[in-house]
C-alpha cells in the first residue's frame, strides 16, 4: 500500500521543473559512469594519492622507474609486483607475473622459491648442446636472504627480468622510520639484488647485493644462506652427503681465502642411480650492519659441480672428484674481478639476443604477444646450454658448429609456429612446466629438420625458434619465406636470421591500406654482401640485397599452387633459373588472393535480399493507393465548413 500511495505521487513530484532536470542529471550520470566504466572515479582528487605502501611505495617508485621504459621496449618483463613474493615452491606471484628465472642449461635458478635446480653432467662439444634441461630440484639454498629488522614500518619489493642481460633484479624498500611527507622516500632503506647464472661458465652463479642506507640511524639485516643447513663441519673433505637430499656444509681454507663447500645428492624417480651436487660458496656474514649515510655491496658466487647418474657403490669416489674440481673453480673465480665477470656473462647474453622476433601489430586473439614470445624466448634459452661459449671445447668441434649455425640446411620444414599455442604459452606456472616447454622445442625443431642446430646448443636453438615462427626454411642453393598467405595481416619482424657470415632481418609489415609487405635488410659488413633475393614468383628480375640501412621492400605475390613468398640466395643464376622451374597457374597480388579466397555472399543472397525489398515496397505501395485512390477512398483533405 504504501509503495502504491507513492508511485501514484511520482507524477506530481515530476512536474516540477528542478525535479526533472534533476532526474536528467541522474541518467546522465548514470549513462557516463556505464560507458566509462568507473575510470574516471580514478580522476578525482582524493584517488590521487600516494602508491600502495605509503613511504615504503615511494621509495619503490622511484627505484624501479626505469623498469617500465625498458618493459616497453621489451627488453625487460615486470616479475614480482607485490611487496611480498607467495610461499616456497609456488613460483607464481600474487599477479599471475611470469617466473622469476635465471639459468645456463646446466643450472637454473628459481629466485622468489630459492631453489637450485641442476643438470646431470654431459660431455662436451655437441653432446652439450643436446643435453638434458635442469629438472633435478635440489634442497640447497641457494640464494642468500636478508630478513629487515624487526622495528621496520613497512616493506615493498619487485622484481624483472631483464631480458637481453639474462638477469633477475630484486628491489626492496623498507620504511625504518617517520618522517615528513616530502622526505619519507630518505627514510626508508633500499636493497637491491642482482641474480644471474654465468651464460660462459656453465657451473657459476652470483648474487650481487647492495644495502643503500639514507637515513639517519644504523640499520641491520640478519642474514640466512647455507650457513642455516642442519650439519658444518671445519676443514677438508666434508664427509659423505646427508641422508635423502639434504647437504653437508664444510667450511674450507685456501691459503688466504675460505668459502663454504657443501655435498648433496638428488634422488632419480623409478632408478636406483643418484645425482650428486657439490656447491663452493663465498663465505656469508650471519649480520650485516651498514652505518647512516652510507651503503653495503657484496658479490656472492657460487660453483656448482654436478655428475651424472651413478650407482651407490661409486658415490665416495665421484664426490671426491666433484670436490676437487669445484674448489679449483672457485679459487679461480675468486682470482678473478666481479666487473669482469659480468662484462663476459652480459657480451654472452647480448650475443644470444642478437637474434629475436619481434610482434608490432596484431590483430587476432590467437597470435602471441611480444611479452610472451620474450619471455618463451628467455626461458628455452635458460634451460639450454651454448657449447660455442666453452672455452675447453677444440677448434675443430666450434668449426663444425658454426658453419651449421651460418647455414642450416632444411630446417625449418614444415608450417610456421607462429600460431602454436602449445609452443608459445602466455602463462608458465612452474619450473618443471618451463623444461617441459624446453624440451617440447627441442623435440619439435629435431623433428623440423634443425638437428644441426640443436648440437650448437642456444645459438642453434635461437636460430630455429626464430626460423619457425614465420615459416623460414633452407634448402640447398637458397633461404625461402613460406608463409601462409592467409595470415599476413599481422606485422612482425624476424631478426638476426644467419645466412653464411650475414645477418638478415625480415619483416612483414603492413601500408596505410592494410595491405602487407615484406621489408629485407641485411646487417652492415665492411666486405660487400652478395645475397639477391626475388619475390613469389620470381617473375621480376632477382634483386640484390646490400647493407643500406632503408633495407629493401618486395610485395606479397600469392601464386597457384601456392609457393614460398620470398626466395634469398647468395646464387643469382639459381634464382633466374628458379622461375622456370615453379611451373605456376597464376601468379596474383595478395588482394586479388584473399578476394578471391573470400569472395563475400553468393549472387543468390542479394538477388533474394533485393526481391523481398522491392516485394515489401509494391505491397506498400498498394495499401496507400487502395487507401486513397482506390474504391471507398477517403478523401485526401477535408473541406472546412
Amino acid at each position: 500500500m504504501w509503495l502504491q500511495q507513492r508511485l501514484k505521487g511520482l507524477p506530481g513530484l515530476l512536474s516540477s521543473s528542478w525535479a526533472r532536470r534533476l532526474l536528467a542529471l541522474l541518467i546522465f550520470l548514470l549513462v557516463a559512469y556505464w560507458y566509462l566504466g568507473g575510470a574516471w572515479l580514478r580522476l578525482l582528487p582524493w584517488r590521487a594519492g600516494r602508491p600502495a605502501g605509503g613511504a615504503a611505495g615511494l621509495c619503490l617508485q622511484a627505484e624501479t622507474r626505469a623498469w617500465q621504459a625498458l618493459a616497453e621496449k621489451g627488453e625487460a618483463r615486470l616479475l614480482l609486483l607485490q611487496a611480498q613474493a607467495p610461499g616456497p615452491g609456488s613460483g607464481v606471484d600474487r599477479d599471475g607475473a611470469p617466473l622469476a628465472l635465471v639459468g645456463n642449461g646446466q643450472l637454473l635458478l628459481d629466485v622468489a622459491a630459492n631453489q637450485l635446480w641442476v643438470a646431470p653432467a654431459v660431455g662436451r662439444g655437441p653432446a652439450a648442446g643436446v643435453a638434458a634441461s635442469p629438472a633435478h630440484s635440489t634442497e640447497y639454498p641457494a640464494l642468500a636472504q636478508l630478513r629487515a629488522p624487526a622495528t621496520a614500518l613497512a616493506e615493498a619489493g619487485a622484481a624483472v627480468a631483464m631480458l637481453k642481460d639474462g638477469a633477475v633484479l630484486r628491489v626492496r624498500c623498507v620504511h625504518t622510520g617517520p618522517a615528513a611527507s616530502d622526505g619519507a622516500a630518505r627514510e626508508c632503506v633500499a636493497v637491491r639484488e642482482e641474480v644471474l647464472a654465468h651464460r660462459g661458465r656453465p657451473h657459476l652463479y652470483l648474487q650481487r647485493l647492495a644495502i643503500v642506507n639514507p637515513t639517519e640511524r644504523q640499520v641491520a639485516f640478519e642474514v640466512s644462506g647455507p650457513l642455516s643447513v642442519p650439519s658444518l663441519t671445519l676443514g677438508g673433505g666434508g664427509g659423505a652427503a646427508g641422508a635423502g637430499g639434504k647437504f653437508v656444509t664444510s667450511l674450507e681454507k685456501v691459503g688466504d681465502r675460505q668459502f663454504l663447500l657443501s655435498s648433496g645428492r638428488v634422488l632419480q624417480p623409478d632408478s636406483a642411480k643418484v645425482v650428486l651436487v657439490v656447491v663452493a660458496a663465498k663465505k656469508l656474514v650471519s649480520r650485516v650492519q651498514v652505518a647512516p649515510k652510507s651503503q653495503f655491496e657484496e658479490t656472492l658466487v657460487s660453483v656448482v659441480h654436478t655428475s651424472e647418474p651413478i650407482d651407490a657403490s661409486r658415490l665416495d669416489d665421484a664426490f671426491s672428484k666433484l670436490r676437487e674440481a669445484a674448489k679449483r673453480e672457485m679459487l679461480e673465480v675468486l682470482r678473478m674481478r666481479v666487473e669482469d665477470l659480468l662484462q663476459e656473462h652480459r657480451k654472452a647474453w647480448a650475443d644470444l639476443f642478437i637474434s629475436g622476433v619481434e610482434m608490432r601489430k596484431i590483430t587476432d586473439a590467437h597470435t602471441p604477444s611480444s611479452k610472451t614470445v620474450n619471455m618463451t624466448l628467455y626461458y628455452v634459452l635458460s634451460t639450454t646450454p651454448a657449447p660455442l661459449l666453452d672455452p675447453l671445447i677444440s677448434s675443430e668441434e666450434k668449426e663444425k658448429m658454426e658453419a651449421t649455425l651460418n647455414y642450416a640446411d632444411h630446417c625449418f620444414s614444415g608450417h610456421a609456429t607462429m600460431h602454436a599455442e602449445n609452443l608459445w604459452p602466455a602463462h608458465l606456472l612452474s619450473v618443471p612446466q618451463v623444461v617441459q616447454l624446453s624440451d617440447l622445442w627441442k623435440l619439435t625443431l629435431q623433428k623440423r629438420g634443425c638437428k644441426g642446430l640443436l648440437a650448437a646448443g642456444a645459438h642453434g636453438l635461437m636460430q630455429g625458434m626464430v626460423l619457425s615462427f614465420g615459416g623460414l626454411q633452407f634448402t640447398e642453393n637458397h633461404l625461402q619465406f613460406q608463409a601462409d598467405p592467409d595470415v599476413l595481416h599481422n606485422s612482425y619482424s624476424l631478426r638476426g636470421i644467419h645466412y653464411n657470415k650475414d645477418s638478415i632481418n625480415l619483416a612483414v609489415l603492413l601500408d596505410a591500406d592494410g595491405k602487407p609487405f615484406l621489408h629485407v635488410s641485411v646487417k652492415f659488413q665492411e666486405k660487400p654482401v652478395q645475397l639477391y633475393a626475388c619475390e613469389g614468383g620470381c617473375s621480376n628480375e632477382p634483386v640484390e640485397l646490400t647493407s643500406e640501412l632503408r633495407g629493401h621492400t618486395f610485395p606479397v605475390m600469392v601464386t597457384q599452387p601456392i609457393t614460398p613468398l620470398l626466395y634469398i640466395s647468395t646464387d643469382l643464376v639459381h634464382l633466374q633459373d628458379l622461375r622456370h622451374t615453379l611451373h605456376l597457374k597464376a601468379i596474383l597480388a595478395h588482394e586479388e588472393h584473399m578476394a578471391k579466397q573470400y569472395p563475400g555472399l553468393p549472387f543468390l543472397f542479394w538477388f533474394s535480399v533485393a526481391s523481398l525489398i522491392t516485394l515489401f515496397h509494391l505491397f506498400l505501395f498498394k495499401l496507400i493507393y487502395n487507401e486513397y485512390c482506390g474504391p471507398g477512398a477517403k478523401p485526401l483533405f477535408r473541406s472546412k465548413v
